[in-house]
């Protein structure tokens, strides 16, 4: 396999003085977002297909173990600060559970019938997309995973870093992002690990763009769970609704901190029913309430 490959590169790298072994580490890193776009166009269709399915009401699951795993719970754990999402619209499942989030269970990764298991408890259906991700793209708890998804009728992607693969072979949606050798052989939490990052950020941020989450480049579904959150849904009403920043904080009071309701107050001058309504009638959309064509 590519990624348990020698790099040629790093031969002697335990005899360089620290700087030249982070010299070799950030350019092969360097290398890693041009085998992301590589695979856009397989991407962009992961998102086009994750799409659909959110709109018609299903989920979007990620399924790894080890590092990929743990990778995809980060992904689905920021969705619901960053776009006020339902806990479960994205969720992460991880091969050996919650423990394995900071302890190796490593083991787990090659029962395959766990897989199964694991995702067959969250009730799949057709309506749902799971994402398989494992960088060596053989892991049996994740092709376990998406056999099951398929068998449910799930709309099933896979991300790995070598090609071919058998976790590839399992999914509808192939995404390879061959990043090469990793610097130490096998240590797929360096560059792969760094590629099925910018992907799971792709994956999640693009399709919440296309849901309606975020005006212009501004996340106006941001979730006011702190004071930094507050003060940004603040200026993002202030801003984007043309008001003064005390009345942003009480448009923010009266629509119960819902940033993309105290805009489309601000703008169209409506209660906060109103603007929900209003916003209900766009599916979401914050620009065709307050900005028709």
């Amino acid at each position: 396999m590519l990624t348990e490959t020698p790099n040629p590169r790093s031969t002697q790298i335990d005899q360089l003085p620290t700087l030249d072994i982070l010299q070799i580490m950030n350019e092969e890193d360097a290398s890693v977002a041009a085998a992301v776009q590589r695979a856009l166009p397989q991407i962009a269709q992961a998102v086009d297909v994750i799409v659909e399915r959110l709109r018609a009401g299903g989920r979007l699951i990620y399924a790894g173990a080890g590092t990929s795993g743990r990778l995809g719970v980060l992904d689905a754990v920021e969705c619901v600060p960053t776009f006020s999402t339902n806990p479960e619209l994205v969720q992460g499942m991880l091969a050996g559970g919650d423990r394995a989030l900071t302890h190796s269970i490593e083991g787990a990764e090659d029962d395959r019938a766990l897989g199964r298991a694991d995702l067959l408890a969250r009730h799949v259906s057709a309506r749902d997309v799971v994402v398989g991700i494992a960088a060596s793209g053989r892991t049996p708890y994740v092709i376990g995973a998406l056999e099951a998804a398929n068998e449910a009728g799930a709309a099933t992607i896979g991300i790995a870093c070598n090609e071919p693969a058998p976790l590839l072979d399992a999914a509808q949606i192939r995404i390879a992002a061959l990043v090469g050798p990793e610097i130490i052989a096998g240590s797929t939490r360096l560059k792969s690990g760094t590629a099925q990052k910018m992907i799971l950020n792709m994956l999640s941020t693009a399709s919440m763009i296309r849901l309606g989450k975020v005006y212009g480049n501004r996340m106006v579904d941001v979730k006011v769970t702190n004071q930094k959150l507050a003060r940004r849904a603040q200026g993002m009403v202030a801003e984007i609704g043309g008001v003064s920043e005390a009345e942003a904080a009480d448009l923010l009071v009266a629509s119960g901190n819902h940033a993309k309701v105290a805009i489309v107050m601000a703008r169209r001058g409506v209660s906060a029913d109103e603007a929900r309504a209003l916003l209900a009638a766009a599916n979401g959309h914050l620009r065709p309430v307050i900005d028709p064509a």
